[in-house]
């Protein structure tokens, strides 16, 4: 035990250091946030849907939402019901188990809504491809439009894709 702690307090905290100031992040967040308050007085409002992806897709989102991109704050939020959602913002290929699902998901979403396709999977069903188990690309299943390319896409990334989507509305 005092190995332990004599080696705690020889090594001291250790953590990373805060984030450098990103202009091209700051340039996305004033025109993201801009566009929301434009388009969608004030709150954007997505759905996230998991039609098959490893996840590494859902670990940026949570990313995207961390103090240092912080969603909330431009306006943007996450809602777990389609109904109330504007944006369908769906990662993986689309496994054959998830497909009705997605279609229904679609459906339920109000119009006019937006749909992204994030992670190479989404985009281009990735190193899945298709087959039995999978139908592949998002947009074999539903219209996509915009795709965000990146395995994983970067926090950065996805918020841009975001703001694509809120452009091309």
């Amino acid at each position: 035990m005092y190995r332990l702690l004599r080696q705690i307090a020889c090594t001291g905290i250790v953590t990373e250091p805060p984030p450098e100031p990103d202009e091209a992040l700051r340039e996305v967040r004033q025109r993201l946030t801009a566009a929301v308050l434009r388009g969608f007085r004030g709150a954007l409002v997505i759905r996230h849907v998991d039609a098959g992806s490893c996840n590494g897709c859902e670990l940026e989102i949570h990313a995207a939402n961390n103090p240092v991109h912080n969603l909330e704050q431009l306006g943007i939020r996450m809602a777990a019901s389609p109904r109330h959602a504007d944006l369908l913002l769906v990662t993986g290929p689309v496994s054959r188990h998830m497909e009705t699902a997605l279609r229904r998901t679609y459906d339920a979403v109000p119009d006019p809504k937006l749909v992204v396709a994030l992670g190479d999977c989404g985009c281009t069903g990735g190193i899945f491809g298709e087959g039995y188990a999978s139908c592949g690309r998002v947009s074999s299943v539903i219209p996509v439009d915009v795709a965000v390319p990146g395995c994983p896409p970067t926090p950065v990334a996805i918020l841009q894709g975001i703001l694509t989507a809120i452009a091309a509305r």
